[in-house]
């Protein structure tokens, strides 16, 4: 059993920057991959990047590539998301997630935290 707690949301003019920060519960932290989707209103969950449980992988969504940086701490439980160069596009609800396998489809993530709220506005 895995739980997770996002922090970090908050208000940011575009251009601006915010890091997310998802803590964990739990022994089995790295045994699982980790990501981050969002979630805007009227719109699907949004895969946006994972990690691999070592960190020695990732993988980004198109969207967020260049200007997202997942990482993560074994030693403290945590998966991190630096956000650079925000846009409004990029307001949303960012959720963190685990896996024991590698995809990018919701229904692959088995432990979800509540999720932080990212609002891009001037």
């Amino acid at each position: 059993q895995v739980q997770l707690v996002e922090s970090g949301g908050g208000l940011v003019q575009p251009g601006g920057s915010l890091r997310l920060s998802c803590a964990a519960s739990g022994r089995t932290f790295s045994s699982y991959a980790m990501a981050w989707f969002r979630q805007a209103p009227g719109k699907e969950r949004e895969f946006i990047t994972k990690i691999s449980w070592s960190g020695g992988r990732t993988a980004y969504a198109d969207s967020v590539k260049g200007r997202f940086t997942i990482s993560r701490d074994n030693a403290k439980n945590t998966v991190y998301l630096q956000m650079n160069s925000l846009k409004h596009e990029d307001t949303a609800v960012y959720y963190c997630a685990a896996s024991t396998s590698w995809g990018v489809r919701a229904v692959e993530f088995d432990y979800w935290g509540q999720g932080t709220q990212v609002t891009v506005s001037s």
